[in-house]
Protein backbone atom coordinates (compact mmCIF):
# COMPACT_ATOMS: atom_id res chain seq x y z
CA UNK A 1 0.00 0.00 0.00
CA UNK A 2 1.49 3.32 -1.15
CA UNK A 3 2.02 5.91 1.53
CA UNK A 4 0.12 9.54 1.76
CA UNK A 5 1.74 12.12 3.54
CA UNK A 6 -0.43 15.18 3.90
CA UNK A 7 1.39 19.02 4.73
CA UNK A 8 0.75 19.50 8.06
CA UNK A 9 -1.34 22.21 9.11
CA UNK A 10 1.68 24.09 11.12
CA UNK A 11 2.69 24.78 7.01
CA UNK A 12 0.22 26.56 6.03
CA UNK A 13 1.63 29.77 6.56
CA UNK A 14 4.67 28.72 4.61
CA UNK A 15 2.56 27.23 1.87
CA UNK A 16 0.44 31.25 1.82
CA UNK A 17 3.91 32.95 2.44
CA UNK A 18 5.75 35.77 0.22
CA UNK A 19 8.53 33.57 -0.26
CA UNK A 20 6.44 30.72 -2.13
CA UNK A 21 4.80 34.03 -4.55
CA UNK A 22 8.11 34.60 -5.59
CA UNK A 23 8.38 31.01 -6.69
CA UNK A 24 4.86 31.02 -7.65
CA UNK A 25 2.80 33.76 -8.68
CA UNK A 26 -0.72 32.68 -7.71
CA UNK A 27 -2.71 35.30 -9.82
CA UNK A 28 -0.41 34.47 -13.16
CA UNK A 29 -1.62 30.99 -12.91
CA UNK A 30 -4.99 30.79 -12.12
CA UNK A 31 -6.19 34.41 -14.44
CA UNK A 32 -6.26 32.59 -17.78
CA UNK A 33 -9.00 30.37 -16.81
CA UNK A 34 -10.97 32.31 -14.77
CA UNK A 35 -13.33 35.84 -15.17
CA UNK A 36 -15.93 37.51 -13.43
CA UNK A 37 -19.18 35.68 -12.30
CA UNK A 38 -17.52 32.32 -12.37
CA UNK A 39 -17.70 29.37 -9.81
CA UNK A 40 -14.30 27.83 -9.23
CA UNK A 41 -12.94 25.32 -6.58
CA UNK A 42 -9.42 24.78 -5.18
CA UNK A 43 -8.79 21.48 -3.60
CA UNK A 44 -6.49 21.22 -0.79
CA UNK A 45 -6.93 25.01 -0.50
CA UNK A 46 -4.58 25.38 2.63
CA UNK A 47 -4.82 28.19 3.71
CA UNK A 48 -5.50 29.95 0.51
CA UNK A 49 -2.97 30.47 -1.64
CA UNK A 50 -4.84 30.71 -4.68
CA UNK A 51 -7.95 30.36 -3.31
CA UNK A 52 -7.73 34.51 -2.45
CA UNK A 53 -6.72 34.77 -5.73
CA UNK A 54 -8.94 33.32 -7.45
CA UNK A 55 -11.60 34.94 -5.58
CA UNK A 56 -10.53 38.06 -6.66
CA UNK A 57 -10.53 36.91 -10.37
CA UNK A 58 -14.23 36.18 -10.01
CA UNK A 59 -15.10 39.06 -8.22
CA UNK A 60 -18.21 39.62 -6.07
CA UNK A 61 -20.21 38.18 -8.96
CA UNK A 62 -18.69 34.96 -8.34
CA UNK A 63 -17.52 31.92 -5.95
CA UNK A 64 -14.52 30.10 -4.83
CA UNK A 65 -15.25 26.73 -3.10
CA UNK A 66 -12.24 25.88 -0.88
CA UNK A 67 -11.72 22.11 0.24
CA UNK A 68 -9.29 21.07 2.29
CA UNK A 69 -8.83 18.08 4.70
CA UNK A 70 -7.66 20.11 7.92
CA UNK A 71 -9.93 22.20 9.73
CA UNK A 72 -6.67 24.63 10.88
CA UNK A 73 -6.10 25.12 7.35
CA UNK A 74 -9.55 26.27 6.54
CA UNK A 75 -9.53 27.84 9.48
CA UNK A 76 -6.48 30.06 8.24
CA UNK A 77 -7.85 30.70 5.17
CA UNK A 78 -11.30 32.07 7.10
CA UNK A 79 -8.43 34.55 8.42
CA UNK A 80 -6.69 35.49 5.35
CA UNK A 81 -10.02 36.11 3.50
CA UNK A 82 -11.66 37.98 6.31
CA UNK A 83 -8.42 39.83 5.91
CA UNK A 84 -8.48 40.72 2.15
CA UNK A 85 -12.16 41.53 2.13
CA UNK A 86 -13.02 38.24 0.51
CA UNK A 87 -16.63 37.36 1.14
CA UNK A 88 -17.24 35.15 -1.85
CA UNK A 89 -15.45 32.23 -0.49
CA UNK A 90 -17.24 29.24 0.60
CA UNK A 91 -15.21 26.66 2.66
CA UNK A 92 -15.27 22.94 2.80
CA UNK A 93 -13.55 20.75 5.46
CA UNK A 94 -13.43 17.33 3.28
CA UNK A 95 -13.06 13.50 4.69
CA UNK A 96 -9.99 11.46 3.72
CA UNK A 97 -12.44 8.81 1.33
CA UNK A 98 -14.37 12.07 0.06
CA UNK A 99 -14.20 15.44 -1.07
CA UNK A 100 -18.04 16.01 0.45
CA UNK A 101 -18.55 18.45 -2.52
CA UNK A 102 -22.32 16.57 -4.22
CA UNK A 103 -23.97 19.93 -3.63
CA UNK A 104 -21.84 21.52 -6.86
CA UNK A 105 -22.28 18.69 -9.03
CA UNK A 106 -22.47 19.99 -12.49
CA UNK A 107 -22.06 23.93 -11.39
CA UNK A 108 -18.64 24.90 -10.90
CA UNK A 109 -16.46 25.60 -13.84
CA UNK A 110 -13.17 25.71 -13.01
CA UNK A 111 -11.51 23.61 -10.80
CA UNK A 112 -7.61 23.46 -9.25
CA UNK A 113 -5.38 20.42 -8.12
CA UNK A 114 -2.19 22.02 -7.30
CA UNK A 115 -0.07 19.81 -5.76
CA UNK A 116 -2.26 17.70 -3.89
CA UNK A 117 -3.31 14.81 -6.14
CA UNK A 118 0.27 13.08 -4.84
CA UNK A 119 -2.04 13.06 -1.35
CA UNK A 120 -4.48 11.90 -2.12
CA UNK A 121 -5.38 8.28 -1.27
CA UNK A 122 -7.60 7.12 -3.51
CA UNK A 123 -6.83 9.75 -7.01
CA UNK A 124 -9.39 7.97 -9.06
CA UNK A 125 -12.58 8.83 -6.41
CA UNK A 126 -10.77 12.73 -6.25
CA UNK A 127 -10.68 12.94 -9.78
CA UNK A 128 -14.03 11.41 -10.17
CA UNK A 129 -15.48 14.16 -7.41
CA UNK A 130 -14.03 16.94 -9.36
CA UNK A 131 -15.68 15.64 -12.37
CA UNK A 132 -18.89 15.47 -11.20
CA UNK A 133 -19.17 18.86 -9.70
CA UNK A 134 -17.93 20.15 -12.86
CA UNK A 135 -20.38 22.14 -15.18
CA UNK A 136 -20.29 21.10 -19.51
CA UNK A 137 -16.98 21.86 -20.72
CA UNK A 138 -15.48 22.72 -16.94
CA UNK A 139 -11.70 23.13 -16.67
CA UNK A 140 -9.20 21.45 -14.58
CA UNK A 141 -5.99 22.86 -13.37
CA UNK A 142 -3.67 19.97 -12.97
CA UNK A 143 -0.19 20.37 -11.07
CA UNK A 144 2.43 18.40 -9.13
CA UNK A 145 5.91 19.70 -7.70
CA UNK A 146 8.70 18.69 -9.50
CA UNK A 147 9.33 16.06 -6.43
CA UNK A 148 6.75 14.02 -8.08
CA UNK A 149 8.44 12.17 -10.82
CA UNK A 150 7.67 12.62 -14.49
CA UNK A 151 6.42 8.91 -14.72
CA UNK A 152 3.97 9.33 -11.87
CA UNK A 153 3.00 12.56 -12.87
CA UNK A 154 1.84 11.05 -16.66
CA UNK A 155 0.12 8.11 -14.75
CA UNK A 156 -1.96 10.78 -13.11
CA UNK A 157 -2.59 12.66 -16.47
CA UNK A 158 -3.27 9.31 -17.57
CA UNK A 159 -6.05 8.53 -15.05
CA UNK A 160 -7.41 12.03 -15.72
CA UNK A 161 -8.15 11.81 -19.36
CA UNK A 162 -9.70 7.85 -18.11
CA UNK A 163 -11.81 9.47 -15.93
CA UNK A 164 -13.63 11.67 -18.37
CA UNK A 165 -11.60 14.85 -19.39
CA UNK A 166 -9.27 15.53 -22.20
CA UNK A 167 -6.18 16.84 -22.02
CA UNK A 168 -5.76 20.69 -23.49
CA UNK A 169 -2.99 22.45 -22.48
CA UNK A 170 0.75 21.96 -20.87
CA UNK A 171 1.03 25.48 -19.29
CA UNK A 172 4.79 26.12 -17.63
CA UNK A 173 4.45 26.72 -14.38
CA UNK A 174 7.60 27.33 -12.17
CA UNK A 175 8.92 24.49 -10.42
CA UNK A 176 6.13 22.17 -11.56
CA UNK A 177 4.34 20.06 -13.67
CA UNK A 178 1.45 20.80 -15.14
CA UNK A 179 -1.76 20.02 -17.54
CA UNK A 180 -5.02 21.51 -18.20
CA UNK A 181 -8.00 19.62 -18.78
CA UNK A 182 -11.59 20.15 -20.07
CA UNK A 183 -14.48 18.16 -19.07
CA UNK A 184 -15.66 15.63 -21.77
Amino acid sequence: MEHHVICPWRLGPLLASPARKALVDPFRVVRPYLSAGMRAMDIGAGMGFFTIPMATLVGDEGRVIAVDLQPEMIAGLEKRAEKAGRSNITTRVCEPSSLSIQEWDGAVDFALLFWVLHEVPDAKRTIGEIRQALSPNGKLLFAEPFLVSREKFRQSVDLIEQTGFTLTDRPKISISRAAVFMKD
